[in-house]
């Protein structure tokens, strides 16, 4: 990396004595998993069907070593006590699945490039819109899709242009942003992104960094990432967005919970406004307020301007 860039850490895997370690489940009875499941969906949303008894037991037998609790029952009565509050979102950090890639889903990105972005640049010219762009990523994970829309948006609205672009970044897990703040990433991951966007928008690690790279710091500081439970915690409040993706999220929550978040993501929403999920999902009887423009994206059923 250039001189002055604050060196990446080490993101290679686990040592091999700890994930020997991670094989070792203490038991759970299915009266316990219930409570646990319950306990998870009234925290997060999040639904854990019959058939997670196992994963629940691997991802939390983590959270059972870090506190010396010896048993799951313990754990349980742990996270209720009132002052375990960080417990208990530690908790949900060790069961929440956290799969992503760059560009992930491409058509939507190419939808965003040839529709969407051509729309914006044409309404500002006619003084039908700001050159002020908001986008939010919900369920950011470990930051690969802020980042994309950060290269992919910030390429093509430029400031020297008069565009401002800002994206919010948001996850139930403190766990991935921390990583996704850090923008270090194993040099794998540059499959995914395409040749001019990795040379202006990645640095590639050198010495003991080789084999990592680093995303750019003007791509950096255009995402602030904050935690923030989609079924619980506050929106932003008197913000609206003109694009809000929230992609492969929706798939683990009840279909109540996932109603609601759906209602109010579409209530965030700027006029022509368009939410992007995941191409896995579907909201078919969900939410009227919706019609479906392209792969996997929607706007507001009203909204005539987002074609």
């Amino acid at each position: 990396m250039p001189a002055g860039t604050p060196h990446a850490r080490n993101v290679g895997s686990a040592p091999a004595s700890i994930a020997l370690e991670e094989t070792w489940q203490p038991p759970i009875t299915p009266e316990l998993f219930r409570k646990f499941q319950q306990l998870i969906h009234q925290e997060s949303g999040i639904w854990l069907g019959d058939a997670k008894t196992a994963l629940l037991c691997g991802r939390l037998s983590r959270r059972l070593r870090a506190r010396a609790v010896p048993t799951f029952d313990r754990y349980y009565k742990l996270v209720l006590e009132p002052d375990q509050r960080e417990e208990r979102v530690a908790m949900i950090d060790a069961i929440t699945t956290n799969e992503t890639r760059f560009f992930r889903e491409p058509k939507q990105f190419e939808y965003l490039e040839r529709r969407v972005i051509p729309r914006w640049k044409a309404e500002a010219e006619h003084g039908l819109r700001s050159k002020t762009v908001r986008l939010w990523s919900a369920g950011c994970s470990s930051g690969e899709e802020p980042y994309s829309l950060a290269m992919l948006a910030g390429t093509h609205l430029t400031a020297d242009r008069g565009w401002k672009v800002t994206i919010l970044a948001t996850d139930i897990s403190t766990r991935m942003l921390d990583r996704a703040r850090a923008g270090i990433y194993r040099m794998e991951k540059s499959a995914d992104i395409a040749p001019s966007f990795l040379k202006s928008c990645m640095l590639k690690g050198i010495d003991d960094q080789e084999g990592n790279m680093k995303v750019m710091p003007e791509i950096r500081q255009m995402v602030e990432f904050q935690r923030l439970n989609l079924m619980h915690d506050p929106y932003p409040e008197g913000i609206r967005f003109d694009a809000i993706f929230c992609r492969n999220v929706l798939i683990y929550f009840d279909p109540v919970s996932k109603g609601k978040i759906v209602e109010r993501l579409t209530d965030s929403l700027q006029h022509g406004g368009l939410l992007f999920f995941g191409q896995a999902e579907t909201l078919s009887g969900m939410n009227s307020k919706l019609r479906t423009l392209g792969p996997s994206v929607c706007t507001r059923s009203g909204d005539q301007s987002a074609l």
